[in-house]
């Protein structure tokens, strides 16, 4: 296992870390779990450490993941590990409170590594971090925490906003090949020496466990998950990966993964040809223009009549033509509308092209969008989905 400096936190953090939100047995926040479940978490836990990945992330609202965790938490040396929890800020002091405590009660732990503060997506939820933050700052003054961080599923715009607080040591975001919108936030947060996590490259980067035949086939010789942790890492300002496993064989790419990587500039080099691929495949299938403009111009979703998230859309839309990611595409498609603050916005099926005109006026592929943005409603449309805290 590789390591680097979480930032100013100065830990000494592996490139891989042990996500905790897919092998827990339930997304409810219960105390009984069947003792095949227990097992497994406990092998995945164990084959982390026996890689070298001594970073085990979790959260509050990650079900019962914090309880089955603390089966096994307080049997590790504690000294060489860094465990993570993430609470999510409240209005109410109080509440947010009783959820730190709740965590504290079920991983069985006298202090926290790096404690976050889960879901900065939106003006109103850093309001309500600022809020908590004293609180959560006693629990650091008294050792309850080590070190104060925040996770966020927000615009790159609400992302630097809270890092230009100074409040925090480290974030936690999104950033992958297939959605590069957050890197002046993650330049943002490595001005200020702050720690940068990498949230689900390997599920929400692509469903890159199992990627499509197209989208591996511009990969090879690496599988889609070693080119996409590589692409990441390239960049010294990226500290490390979330990995959420579900059974311990699924951290095997991520040891190739580790094992290529020697240095940015030397990971830079390995993924340079496959970007270039990726980048012709895409132009190849959208057309050079559009592929190279189809962002440029576009309304935020607050600003599109009906809050139709169309950036996103378009982005889906464009995978699925081009990489053939309709399972990836339809996963993501249907959490509009059902997201919240998580995955903002609306779909596009009930737009009426002339409602466009003023929101795309910067665009240059205005006169193509209405007819895009209908394809990928046609393509994507299934179940609405929740998101997998809600389900």
């Amino acid at each position: 296992m590789k390591y680097r400096r979480f930032g100013k936190t100065e830990l000494q953090i592996p490139v891989v870390s042990c996500g905790g939100m897919r092998y827990q047995e339930k997304w409810e926040d219960v105390e009984e779990v069947s003792e095949e479940s227990q097992r497994n978490v406990e092998a995945c836990i164990r084959r982390a450490l026996d890689l070298g990945i001594n970073h085990i992330e979790t959260a509050r609202g990650y079900g019962c993941s914090e309880y089955q965790l603390g089966k096994i938490l307080p049997q590790l040396p504690r000294d060489e590990i860094i465990v993570q929890t993430k609470v999510g800020p409240n209005d109410d002091v109080a509440a947010f409170e009783a959820a730190f405590e709740r965590s504290m009660s079920l991983l069985h732990l006298d202090y926290i590594d790096l404690f976050a503060f889960h879901g900065i997506n939106d003006a109103e939820s850093l309001e309500r971090t600022l809020k908590c933050y004293d609180k959560a700052a006693e629990w650091k003054k008294s050792g309850r925490i080590r070190h104060i961080g925040f996770s966020t599923h927000g615009a790159c715009a609400d992302i630097i906003r809270a890092i230009e607080t100074d409040l925090f040591e480290y974030v936690n975001l999104h950033y992958f090949w297939i959605y590069q919108e957050n890197w002046p936030a993650v330049q943002a947060a490595a001005a200020r020496d702050m720690g940068v996590f990498i949230i689900s490259p390997n599920e929400k980067g692509g469903m890159l466990f199992r990627p499509t035949e197209k989208f591996s086939q511009c990969c090879a010789p690496l599988h889609p998950l070693v080119f996409n942790g590589l692409f990441c890492l390239s960049h010294p300002e990226v500290h490390t990966l979330s990995c959420g496993i579900a059974v311990p064989a699924e951290f095997d790419p991520q040891v190739e993964m580790a094992d290529r990587l020697e240095s940015p500039e030397q990971a830079a080099e390995l993924v340079a040809p496959i970007v270039a691929r990726l980048n012709t495949a895409m132009e190849e299938a959208l057309g050079v223009e559009w592929a190279r403009t189809w962002r440029d111009g576009l309304p935020e979703w607050q600003d599109t009549p009906g809050e139709v998230n169309i950036p996103m859309i378009l982005r889906l839309r464009n995978l699925a033509v081009a990489f053939d990611m309709v399972e990836y595409g339809k996963m993501r498609y249907n959490l509009l509308g059902n997201g919240g603050s998580w995955f903002p916005g609306q779909q596009a099926g009930d737009l009426d092209p002339r409602d466009l005109a003023e929101c795309l006026r910067d665009s240059p592929n205005a006169a193509q969008i209405p007819a895009a943005l209908a394809e990928a409603h046609a393509l994507l449309k299934g179940e609405e989905k929740k998101r997998l805290q809600e389900d």
